[in-house]
């Protein structure tokens, strides 16, 4: 069996059993918010640790990474927003958030199990430089583009919901994950035996509960209503979005297994950081929660196909 049907596989059969456990009642749906805070909030990070204070990065930045992975998110993002607005009729805010269910990756639930088993190690170092950014580039433009469409209607006010963005940052345990890494990378000092297999211990485990947590969520966020635009934004989300990278790939120069990551990543389902974006801006919640589960269930197919096309054109 190949490495990438190995690890579709694993990834979607996990995913299906969180959801099963829950459909057939061995598992409450608190129980997977309580998986998802675990492997989001201590698993999850401590791998981020571990991998920033270990890889190697050359000691530049990922120019070329970022602009060819963020110019798809741009491209993803507007055509969204100016499909739910025009196409379907929405407002200007609910069109915010069809912008963030078009282009908003799960890079870590599903991202990080995908790239661990198909590109290894080295394919995780490159997928982490997309995701120390990812999500404050993709919360700030939430930010400004709520406060703009919403002017001195919006939720709480600019400033009020920019302080709140930046808190969530500073507290973001992904984040921390990230930069105490890259912090500790610096001292250049060696880890302590103990504290290594307790880092290691918690890491390893990352991957198949954030996955089992997914899908037990799933029961939870469901389809209910705007089954329409949450097609069209998974459509947008997982074969525009992964187009764009590859050919702003061949644009920016960016080849060999850089390139594949990157598509790879653009090729991920939706994650849930939209759906948690409209709640908190009190519009498009059945739109992000539908284009959740929807393109969640296609990328079983369309994940397989983009990184398979990233293969073959780019060896």
């Amino acid at each position: 069996m190949s490495p990438l049907v190995e690890t579709v596989a694993f990834v979607f059969a996990l995913v299906a059993l969180g959801h099963l456990s829950g459909w057939c009642g061995l598992l409450k749906p608190e129980t997977g918010a309580g998986l998802s805070d675990f492997a989001v909030s201590v698993a999850m990070p401590l791998l981020l640790f571990r991998t920033m204070g270990s890889a190697d990065f050359d000691g530049s930045l990922p120019l070329q990474l970022w602009a060819t992975y963020f110019s798809a998110v741009a491209v993803a993002w507007i055509v969204a927003q100016l499909t739910v607005i025009h196409l379907f009729g929405r407002d200007s805010r609910a069109g915010v958030v069809g912008g963030l269910s078009g282009s908003f990756s799960n890079l870590a639930l599903v991202g990080i199990p995908f790239a661990l088993g198909v590109f290894g190690q080295p394919g995780f170092e490159i997928l982490s430089l997309i995701l120390s950014i990812h999500l404050p580039i993709m919360m700030a433009m939430s930010v400004v583009l709520f406060s703009w469409y919403g002017g001195e209607d919006a939720p709480h006010g600019f400033w009020p919901v920019l302080g709140d963005f930046l808190r969530s940052m500073a507290t973001n345990p992904l984040i921390i994950g990230i930069v105490a890494g890259l912090a500790w990378r610096a001292t250049g000092a060696e880890m302590p035996a103990l504290a290594a297999r307790l880092v290691d211990a918690l890491a390893n485990v990352a991957a198949p509960v954030a996955l089992f947590a997914l899908g037990l969520g799933l029961r939870r966020y469901g389809i209910a209503g705007n089954i329409r635009p949450a097609v069209a934004m998974a459509a947008v989300k997982l074969i525009l979005m992964p187009a764009v990278v590859l050919g702003a790939a061949k644009l920016t120069g960016l080849t060999g297994l850089s390139a594949k990551v990157a598509v790879a990543a653009a090729a991920m389902p939706l994650g849930v950081n939209p759906y948690l974006i409209a709640m908190r801006f009190g519009t498009g919640q059945a739109l992000a929660s539908n284009s959740m589960t929807i393109s969640t269930a296609f990328a079983v197919l369309t994940t397989s196909f983009w990184i398979i096309v990233a293969q073959w054109v780019f060896g």
